[in-house]
């Protein structure tokens, strides 16, 4: 599908108002935004704007009066914080979906983006999965609140499209990481925790790495600047309304699309890579007392491939890119 540049869906002369703009997804996101020529952004952090409140979101709204909404703002952590705190997950990141897709509305903005998550597909989804996979089966239990959650926001963007008409589009994400990842040893996602480990075993010279599960589990990587081109390129390019736009097996327009590599490592391959990566040496070992997650999640990208783009860093210069960044932060 080719589109000119005069009909791209979006302008530069249009204000964005990036929800999120501090995290891993939407500092990236900014970033993409401003290399493509959109410097009309504006940002407040959680002390300027606490999403959970709706009169605050209102209030902002009504001042601003932003064009283009892109919604990365999350409550998000690995297997352990899902595991001990779902309630949280759910109420938080339902709470801030429902205060800025219905501000949206209510303010008449042009388009709306939401980020999503592949862990909305089913444990147990046939693989690579497919935009049509979405509640086919039963959700991976360690982040079942979350995932609900982003369920929620999807079909609340496709409700308000079908039924008021909002341009809302949705991207669902395979696993991120890079420059601004949350480093934290137990609360962070699995490419972030086993960089931190590993980092520090090789800083104090440890003989020992202990990761969790059984590393036979595969996952696929997104490295987050490439999530950021994608964003804009879908905010651009993408409609529901083009003839031409991606359906799903009933030839109905979808209204969320996968984003991901294609390519999947296992965590045993990826903890040797990254070990090999900062020159640690001693001896990876595995915890099975602690949760594998779901066994395998690739997804299928075919679609948003066949519209022009795809994902342009490969696993091991993205992890050295993100080594990079962590080293200088924590150093």
């Amino acid at each position: 599908m080719k589109i000119s540049k005069e009909d791209h869906f979006i302008s530069p002369k249009d204000k964005f108002f990036v929800a999120g703009h501090n995290g891993l997804a939407g500092s990236a996101i900014c970033r993409s935004l401003r290399n493509k020529g959109y410097t009309n952004i504006v940002t407040k952090s959680r002390k300027e704007l606490n999403l959970l409140d709706k009169n605050l979101v209102d209030k902002f709204f009504s001042k601003e009066k932003p064009d283009i909404i892109i919604l990365a703002a999350a409550k998000v952590g690995g297997i352990l914080a899902n595991s001990k705190y779902p309630a949280d997950f759910l109420i938080e990141n339902l709470t801030i979906q429902n205060n800025v897709i219905q501000a949206s509305l209510e303010h008449k903005v042009k388009r709306f983006l939401f980020l999503g998550s592949s862990c909305i597909y089913p444990k147990f989804s046939p693989q690579p999965i497919k935009e049509e996979s979405l509640l086919s089966g039963l959700l991976e239990s360690t982040n079942e609140a979350y995932a609900v959650a982003k369920i929620a926001g999807l079909k609340l963007c496709d409700s308000y499209r079908k039924q008021h008409k909002l341009d809302a589009i949705s991207l669902m994400p395979t696993n991120l990481y890079g420059p601004g990842d949350n480093f934290h040893i137990d609360n962070s996602h699995v490419m972030a925790s086993l960089i931190r480990k590993f980092c520090e075993a090789k800083k104090f010279n440890y003989k020992v790495v202990e990761c969790w599960g059984s590393g036979s589990p595969k996952r696929e990587f997104l490295y987050v600047d490439d999530l950021g081109d994608a964003c804009v390129f879908a905010l651009e390019r993408w409609s529901p309304i083009l003839i031409n736009a991606p359906v799903d097996n009933n030839n109905n327009k979808l209204n969320y699309l996968n984003v991901g590599t294609g390519e999947e490592i296992s965590i045993k391959k990826l903890s040797e890579l990254i070990a090999k990566l900062v020159d640690f040496t001693g001896e990876i070992i595995w915890d099975k007392s602690k949760p594998d997650g779901t066994p395998r999640k690739l997804l299928d990208v075919s679609k948003l491939k066949k519209m022009g783009w795809s994902a342009k860093t490969n696993l091991e210069k993205g992890i050295k890119l993100t080594l990079k960044s962590y080293i200088e932060e924590f150093r």
